[in-house]
């Protein structure tokens, strides 16, 4: 319950363009081992969204706030599959984040807290590799220059942007 709890107020830090109102009705759909399932209306239309916290963070000294990766679907706004990761500090101007996924990156650009695949035509490779892959980390560069790395499950990612596919099709 306490990690459903901390995934919907995650959604209000979200940049989705809904009201903060919208985001705190957030509704849990399910939990999928590591994966949550959720919705909620802004704006006249649905948003459904997977998503879940690291495993490991690193370097272990550094307080990184809360950390998300998400996958978002707004089909009033033609939007599927949005990858994007939500940190607690803000990252350095200008610099890349890169997801390895058992040895597959893809570039994502990061700007303030938040960054999202660089390439929209690679969103879809990045989550059949989610779907498919066992492992997962996000590297990026915080705006103090500290190099850090977290580490996802992968363990349920099928099952909750399944159950968004159904939710907001």
């Amino acid at each position: 319950m306490q990690l459903a709890r901390t995934l919907t107020a995650a959604a209000l830090a979200l940049a989705l363009g809904a009201t903060v109102a919208a985001a705190q009705k957030a509704t849990p759909l399910e939990q999928y081992k590591d994966w949550g399932a959720y919705a909620f209306s802004a704006g006249g239309g649905k948003v459904c969204y997977a998503i879940s916290k690291p495993t490991a963070k690193e370097p272990g000294d550094r307080n990184h706030g809360d950390v998300f990766f998400f996958v978002t679907h707004r089909p009033s706004e033609k939007v599927r599959n949005e990858a994007s990761l939500l940190v607690g500090y803000t990252f350095r101007e200008g610099s890349p984040v890169t997801v390895d996924i058992d040895g597959t990156k893809y570039r994502m650009f990061s700007k303030g807290d938040g960054a999202w695949v660089e390439n929209a035509a690679e969103e879809g490779r990045l989550i059949g590799a989610m779907k498919a892959g066992h492992g997962m980390t996000v590297s990026g560069t915080s705006s103090r220059g500290t190099d850090t790395k977290y580490t996802f499950s992968l363990s349920g990612v099928t099952a909750a942007l399944g159950r968004i596919d159904k939710e907001c099709n």
